[in-house]
């Protein structure tokens, strides 16, 4: 009997003749999940294989309840993983596999006080001499005849115990972790992504990352304007996210002689546009040297001036790539609920502003024209505030 986390995937399964690519991606990020918890991949016992349909993290022998759920839960929070259940492998007779359901149930019914139950079997291996059916029926009398607290719910079980016939034998399994989804982090290129401190641009990265996207932060930071400590809640932003998948290292521009030049040089009420085109002109030039294909924004359609289909047109157009912003169809709850899940939203809403709240007009312009846009930088001196901006730029490791 050995003990395996088993892990699900979902729509990489449907890659085709791409799908060990995704594969191999995503055991990769499983492999650092597991460090970073404090496994050991490849060593200690720990060992990620592939079979039809799912991987197996196989467990040291040594590994106490604790440790077992605490790797469970690093792997649960790898994009691409759906579900995530510590289970045991025995063989394929049909007595061992009863003894094995038949002690996960009666340490449920002990520890968790469940009632009801219901098995779920999947025969993969059709050299199996019973069917699924067959299967359920024999083991579920079992059960009920070891256990004689337990009866079975179909429809709203308090313990799902599952049963998965395989080559390699028999993996039998009850409470699971439900993963994020999506597509393992590396699969679909590089993006910078635009991170201020507040709370939507944390979640439009990780949604961005959930699609595969390796994503670079990019903060905006407007010494002395805006504190040491808004600077330090990007980088623990950062870190939060890091727990869900790989980011590279924190970029930090500086940003105060942009802002000063066209808070100075601007009409009032075109500062925010303005400031927004410098802000994807940077970022056009970091995305260059970082070999990225696109960028991210915490952008949501309607929820303040900047942020209309005008002024997304014309701030867009000083970019040099394309615009991806995960939350445009997004309501403001929506947001916040989605940041309450990922860990981000306590760190956002600290009270240390960043530079997006500086210089902010009473009446900005709902819908600037790109004309109008265009004109007010007229008299800037955009190249040399991009250089210098550029060149100013701070590398925040991404061991933070």
């Amino acid at each position: 009997m050995s003990r395996f986390l088993l892990v699900r995937y979902g729509e990489i399964a449907l890659k085709g003749r791409n799908r060990p690519v995704f594969e191999r991606t995503l055991v990769h990020n499983i492999n650092r999940a597991l460090e970073s918890a404090g496994g050991r991949p490849g060593g200690r016992g720990l060992r990620v294989r592939s079979m039809p349909g799912r991987l197996a993290v196989q467990l040291p022998p040594q590994a106490g309840e604790a440790e077992v759920w605490r790797l469970a839960g690093a792997v649960a929070r790898v994009f691409g993983v759906v579900g995530v259940a510590p289970a045991l492998r025995v063989g394929l007779d049909q007595d061992e596999i009863a003894r094995a359901a038949v002690g996960l149930a009666g340490e449920a019914v002990a520890g968790e006080g469940v009632r009801t139950f219901k098995l779920e079997v999947r025969r993969s291996n059709k050299a199996y001499p019973l069917t699924s059916p067959e299967v359920a029926a024999d083991i579920g009398r079992r059960v009920i005849d070891a256990v004689p607290e337990l009866s079975v719910d179909l429809h709203d079980p308090d313990l799902r115990i599952g049963v998965e016939v395989r080559e390699d034998g028999t993996y039998v399994y009850g409470r699971s972790l439900p993963g994020p989804g999506g597509l393992p982090v590396g699969m679909s290129g590089r993006a910078v992504a635009l991170i201020s401190g507040g709370i939507d641009s944390p979640v439009a990265i990780w949604m961005a990352m959930r699609r595969g996207v390796v994503t670079v932060p990019l903060h905006f930071w407007s010494f002395p304007f805006t504190s040491e400590r808004a600077r330090q809640k990007v980088i623990d932003l950062c870190a939060v996210l890091d727990t869900w998948g790989p980011v590279p290292d924190l970029l930090v521009c500086p940003f105060t002689e942009i802002q000063t030049t066209v808070r100075d040089g601007c009409p009032e009420e075109l500062r925010v546009t303005v400031m927004r085109r410098m802000m994807m002109r940077v970022a056009t030039r970091v995305a260059s040297e970082e070999r990225a294909l696109a960028l991210v924004t915490g952008e949501s359609l309607g929820q303040v001036a900047s942020q209309t289909l005008e002024s997304l047109a014309s701030i867009e157009a000083a970019s040099g790539f394309p615009v991806l912003r995960p939350l445009l169809a997004l309501d403001k709850e929506e947001i916040i609920a989605r940041a309450r899940q990922i860990g981000t939203y306590d760190i956002s809403t600290l009270p240390y502003e960043d530079c997006c709240t500086l210089f902010v007009p009473d009446h900005p312009r709902t819908r600037p024209s790109r004309r109008e846009a265009e004109a007010a930088e007229a008299g800037l001196d955009v190249d040399g505030l991009v250089e210098r901006a550029v060149a100013g730029i701070e590398r925040v490791p991404a061991t933070r």
